[in-house]
């Protein structure tokens, strides 16, 4: 075992300066931009100091930071919208939104009034829905993310990269939209009514049922950090697996994969409706800025020589040989 130990180290090939600045010099700038201009939390160090660690630890690991770049980069850009709040761009969408939504999928009452979705479902509350729809809640980035590990894993490298720059895409398409056209969720018009109030917190909605009925606190924990509520539209809950989904079928990852993320997909589709977290609008959106971003992907950009060359390179360089 010394001797394995031994021969290990001495085989150890480090960063190159090139990489090690890159790294270095990449993580500097994220911390600082973040803790001068959004603010300084604990989990920032960690995962700088993380993410470090595993890219000077070996080759191995520091393949692996390589290739999980696009999610790192898109818990990057999620924080960093709180450097210039949407709600600042342009104006709050609180009333058309709602009042659309109405129109549109509206539910006649036995009184004749006419409610949103939402609305309907909010007065017919079931136990083994709430649960459902904490556990499909819970989800939405998890599942997606062991998914790509799955694939790069098990040595489909290329199929990874393509489906983690999809979910970057989707991503970075679902932000702009949140800044072009701000709008409020519906659970904030049934506690705040039409008038926009910036700087309002967010709020647990329907999932409060499933953090009292298991005592965990999660969704509390994870909503009351929520500085801007006023980026519902596009849904990216419903993005995120279902841009998975898509992925399994494209390549091929076999009936479990892709049944069980159509299951999750259309759970968290109805729960962002049940639990008042988005309107029908924005789950429609949010399916919307998906099939987007794989169009212009895998329609547009793959058929850019240049660019999938790149992608066979990057594919290289994380390890594991590019999957046809």
């Amino acid at each position: 075992m010394m001797q394995d130990n031994i021969a290990m180290r001495r085989g150890y090939k480090g960063p190159t300066l090139r990489e090690a600045i890159w790294c270095v010099g990449g993580l500097a700038i994220w911390l600082a931009v973040t803790v001068l201009f959004i603010g300084y939390r604990p989990e920032h160090i960690f995962m700088a100091l993380l993410i470090a660690g595993l890219f000077f630890a070996c080759s191995r690991t520091r393949r692996l930071v390589v290739a999980i770049l696009p999610f790192i980069v898109f818990g990057i850009s999620y924080d960093w919208m709180n450097l210039l709040p949407n709600y600042e761009v342009n104006p709050i969408d609180v009333e058309g939104l709602y009042n659309t939504e109405k129109s549109m999928f509206g539910i006649a009452g036995s009184d004749g009034s006419v409610m949103t979705p939402n609305e309907f479902w909010a007065l017919h509350r079931a136990t083994v829905l709430d649960f459902l729809s904490g556990v499909f809640y819970l989800c939405w980035v998890p599942l997606p993310i062991v998914y790509g590990l799955w694939l790069y894993f098990k040595g489909r490298t290329e199929w990874y990269l393509r489906f983690a720059l999809v979910f970057l895409l989707v991503n970075l398409l679902g932000f702009a939209g949140y800044y072009i056209h701000p709008a409020a969720p519906p659970w904030y018009v049934a506690l705040h009514g039409m008038e926009a109030i910036t700087g309002t917190p967010g709020d647990v909605a329907g999932l409060g049922a499933f953090d009292e009925m298991t005592g965990l606190g999660i969704f509390n924990a994870l909503y009351a950090r929520n500085a801007n509520v006023f980026a519902a539209m596009p849904s990216l809950h419903s993005a995120y697996t279902f841009v998975a989904f898509l992925y399994a079928l494209r390549s091929r990852s076999g009936r479990v994969w892709t049944l069980l993320l159509a299951i999750v997909t259309v759970g968290i589709w109805f729960t962002a409706v049940y639990t008042s977290h988005h309107y029908l609008l924005d789950v429609l959106g949010g399916i919307g800025v998906s099939l987007l971003g794989f169009l212009i992907f895998e329609y547009g950009l793959m058929r850019i020589p240049a660019f999938a060359r790149w992608i066979g390179r990057y594919a290289q360089y994380v390890g594991i040989r590019p999957s046809a």
